[in-house]
């Protein structure tokens, strides 16, 4: 079933994944047609620690080859701990001679650009930092453990089936489950909208437990509002509330079907 929800994963991601470079290629696709690109802008300088880390990588690992990376950038770290101030002192000249020819490159880029240009490639960097504080975000709640979301009933009627479905490409076997899905009658579709029910207790009891470890560890910020924590319900909302989530899950696989067959 682990393998299924991966397969799936993917196949919903083909979608968002083609969305997302289309919508970079056409940044990019605009930034040239105006002659310039990002990868023109001249790149900041090394830190004096990273030049003795970029020094001296090699040799390290040429004495401590059965280091892993992380090992060996450990050592190296304690390594430009120890150095003697006198020795620091000409990685950070370097880093300073480098900084100040990278003004004045910075200087000359910026100047070639028109307001437009520069509005474009400032949007361009946003975007492009954003998306990598989103990663950094999702990798570290990763880290720290945090439940998986729970499944629809949608999602798990497509884990349980998924391997044995027929088509060439996970987007295929998607589409035929997603049929196969719409054509189930309600009693049908009921013990994998109970499962998803149950999934959802699940998630709640882990929630509290990992909550409250954020909770110890000072990470209160990581914590669901009020807002965001689910209202006791009755059994008809409750239903009521499924039936509506079930439907919103179809209509966008419908949706993203469709988008990939165009």
């Amino acid at each position: 079933m682990a393998a299924a929800l991966a397969l799936l994963g993917r196949a919903a991601g083909l979608v968002t994944g083609a969305q997302r470079l289309l919508r970079v290629g056409g940044s990019a696709e605009r930034c040239l047609s105006r002659g310039i690109s990002s990868d023109e802008r001249p790149k900041r300088p090394l830190t004096a620690y990273f030049r003795f880390l970029k020094e001296n990588h090699s040799a390290f690992r040429q004495n401590n080859p059965e280091m892993s990376n992380v090992e060996l950038v450990r050592k190296i770290a304690g390594a430009w701990k120890e150095l003697p101030a006198s020795q620091k002192q000409v990685y950070e000249e370097a880093r300073k001679t480098d900084w100040q020819r990278y003004e004045e490159q910075l200087a000359a880029y910026k100047a070639q650009l028109t307001p437009a240009q520069a509005a474009a490639l400032k949007e361009e960097r946003r975007k492009r930092l954003a998306k990598r504080r989103s990663f950094r975000a999702k990798r570290e709640l990763t880290v720290l453990g945090k439940p998986k979301r729970p499944r629809s009933g949608f999602n798990i009627f497509v884990s349980e089936n998924f391997q044995e479905s027929e088509g060439i490409s996970p987007v295929a076997k998607l589409k035929k489950l997603f049929d196969a899905w719409r054509k189930l009658s309600s009693s049908q579709k009921q013990p994998y909208l109970q499962l998803a029910e149950d999934d959802k207790v699940r998630y709640e009891n882990e929630m509290k437990s990992w909550e409250a470890k954020m909770v110890e560890l000072g990470r209160e910020d990581l914590i669901r509002s009020r807002r965001q924590r689910p209202k006791t319900k009755t059994a008809e909302t409750a239903k009521k509330a499924e039936t509506a989530k079930a439907s919103s899950h179809e209509n966008k696989a419908k949706l993203k079907l469709k988008k990939s067959e165009e």
